[in-house]
């Protein structure tokens, strides 16, 4: 039903974008100079209308539309690679905001020293995994160090995993045999919201290894419900993974999604420079992407997509 209502709002919008082209051709065909820069106005307006409906247009996958789980954990580089996690955590908070959509926390492990280990993110607003998919992968950050007493350079590397908030139509069955659940305290900045029972979950599928937790939830059976809905979503995510690199196989190419195979870099030292591996996209205003201008890269990554998928 959700999907149902978004599509009929995007039929509105296209259509009344339809209407507003007819109009601004019938007022200009009238040859009235006196409009011409109400006219120009509104070419300009409609110029941008259709370039973001054109960009949601590309998001044409079977989960595109719905709302997203997205989670970062620090790979190599230790505490460098920890603050990076939180950078990362902060450009993706400022994308949200910038497009109104709602995040909430599920889970977060802070840092030894700095930063994050981990963190997963609910994002919810209309195609937010659309968006959000091309992120997936190994970011790679190249920069003078801030912990490092001789100011040395360091190469850190985060993992970005992100998969569709589609709980209502997840037909998997998890066995509790395959399970092993527990429980902690949950992490918290102090003073009286510091938790003394242990109301954290953490499960564990056996059969993969996937770990997920959750301590956002007031009660221990809330955060297990939770844990339960994300797991499903990530063993989900897993089958699309298997059956992409089937039929990746079955094309003859190589899909790997090592910490060696960044799917981009953001170099702030010795030059500046954002570049996605994957579509050769890049630009020198890193401080703008990293506080949350990724529309050109996911866009870029979009119409490469599209591309590749065309016979």
């Amino acid at each position: 039903m959700r999907s149902l209502s978004r599509l009929r709002d995007q039929v509105t919008i296209w259509r009344g974008t339809d209407q507003r082209i007819r109009d601004a051709i019938e007022l200009s065909e009238m040859g009235d100079d006196e409009m011409l820069p109400e006219l120009l106005d509104e070419a300009d307006d409609l110029e941008q209308v259709i370039e973001r409906l054109s960009f949601r247009a590309k998001l044409s996958g079977e989960y595109d539309v719905e709302d997203a789980y997205l989670a970062i954990h620090a790979g190599a580089g230790g505490t460098d690679a920890q603050d990076w996690a939180a950078m990362l955590l902060r450009m993706y908070l400022r994308w949200a905001e910038r497009r109104g959509f709602k995040v909430e926390t599920v889970d977060e492990m802070p840092g030894d020293e700095a930063g994050i280990k981990s963190t997963t993110l609910a994002i919810q607003g209309d195609y937010v995994y659309g968006y959000l998919k091309s992120e997936r992968g190994v970011h790679r950050l190249v920069r003078l160090s801030p912990f490092d007493s001789a100011h040395r350079r360091h190469t850190s590397f985060c993992l970005v995993e992100v998969w569709p908030d589609v709980q209502d139509d997840i037909d998997i069955v998890v066995e509790d045999k395959d399970l092993q659940i527990d429980t902690f305290r949950s992490s918290g900045a102090g003073g009286q919201n510091v938790q003394k029972n242990e109301t954290a979950i953490r499960i564990t599928h056996l059969p993969t290894g996937i770990v997920v937790s959750c301590q956002n939830e007031r009660s221990q059976a809330q955060n297990k419900e939770r844990a339960l809905q994300v797991l499903k979503m990530r063993l989900l995510d897993l089958q699309r993974e298997k059956q992409e690199e089937e039929f990746a196989e079955l094309k003859g190419e190589h899909v790997s999604a090592g910490w060696g195979n960044a799917i981009r870099s953001y170099v702030l030292h010795p030059y500046q420079m954002v570049k996605d591996t994957r579509t050769g996209h890049e630009t020198g205003n890193t401080q703008a992407v990293l506080d949350g201008d990724l529309d050109d890269f996911m866009e870029a990554y979009l119409q490469a997509a599209v591309g590749a998928a065309a016979p």
